[in-house]
C-alpha cells in the first residue's frame, strides 16, 4: 500500500532499517513529540549545531552500515564545549574509517534531562500481527523482564492498561516524594506507535529505547525502525 511516508521508507529499504534521522521523522510525522536535534557532516558544522542547540549535547554516529551504535562507541554524551563537539566528531568519523563504514555524518541533540527511563517497542508477529510492548528501562527489563504486551491496534485504555499492569508501576506513580510521570503522555505514545505499526506495512520493529519519561511529557533519546524485507 502506497503512503505519504514511502520517501523515507524507501530510502531504507535496501538497508532493512531507517537511520535514526530517518526513524524521527517518522515518528515526528504521526505526532510524536521530537526533541530539536541537527544532522552534521563536517567538524565546523558539529560546532555551529552543537552551540545553536546550547550544551550539553549527545553526538551519535549516523551511518548505514551500523544499527547499534553504542556497540561500536558510535554515542558521545554530555559534550559541553566547541572543542568537545570537535572532538567527537573527529572520533565518530574516525570510527567509520578505522571500521571501513560509510560515514553520514553525525546526530547531535541536547542531553536529556534525567527522569525515569521506559522502553517502548512493537514488533510484527507472524502469529498475531503487530504487538505492542511497554516497560521501565535497565534492571527493570534485564533482569526482572517486567514488561507487558498488547496486540496492535491499540486503544488508549489499553495502553493505559499496559503501563499500569506493570510491577514497578508505582515508581511511575511516584513514591517516596518522587512526583507521578506523566501517564497520559507515555499512552499517548503507545497508540501512536500501534498506528504506525498498523498503517505502514513496511515496518517490522520499532524500538524507542530509552524514552524518559518526567512528570510533564518526555523526551525520546533513540529511535530505531526496522523494516519488513
Amino acid at each position: 500500500m502506497v503512503t505519504m511516508h514511502d520517501d523515507i521508507l524507501m530510502m531504507g529499504r535496501s538497508r532493512g532499517w531507517l537511520l535514526e534521522p530517518e526513524a524521527k521523522e517518522i515518528c515526528r510525522r504521526y505526532g510524536i513529540p521530537i526533541g530539536e536535534w541537527r544532522l552534521a557532516k563536517s567538524k565546523a558544522d558539529a560546532i555551529r549545531a552543537s552551540k545553536e542547540l546550547s550544551y550539553p549535547v549527545a553526538i551519535k554516529l549516523v551511518s548505514p552500515d551500523v544499527v547499534h551504535k553504542s556497540d561500536v562507541g558510535g554515542v558521545k554524551l554530555d559534550i559541553e564545549d566547541d572543542d568537545g563537539a570537535g572532538l567527537a566528531f573527529e572520533e565518530l568519523d574516525n570510527v567509520c574509517k578505522t571500521r571501513g563504514y560509510r560515514f553520514e555524518g553525525v546526530l547531535i541533540e541536547r542531553m536529556a534531562q534525567r527522569g525515569i527511563e521506559t522502553i517502548v517497542g512493537a514488533k510484527r508477529d507472524i502469529q498475531f500481527g503487530p504487538v505492542m510492548m511497554f516497560g521501565l528501562g535497565g534492571i527493570f527489563v534485564e533482569v526482572f523482564k517486567d514488561v507487558s504486551f498488547r496486540v496492535s491496534p491499540i486503544s488508549d485504555e489499553d495502553a493505559k492498561e499496559m503501563i499500569t499492569e506493570l510491577k514497578a508501576y508505582p515508581i511511575l506513580k511516584g513514591i517516596r516524594g518522587r512526583p507521578p510521570s506523566d501517564i497520559d503522555s507515555i499512552a499517548g505514545l503507545l497508540v501512536k506507535v500501534s498506528k504506525i505499526m498498523n498503517e505502514l506495512e513496511l515496518v517490522n520493529e520499532i524500538d524507542l529505547n530509552p524514552v524518559i519519561v518526567y512528570e510533564r511529557g518526555f523526551a525520546i533519546v533513540d529511535a530505531r525502525i526496522i523494516l519488513r524485507q
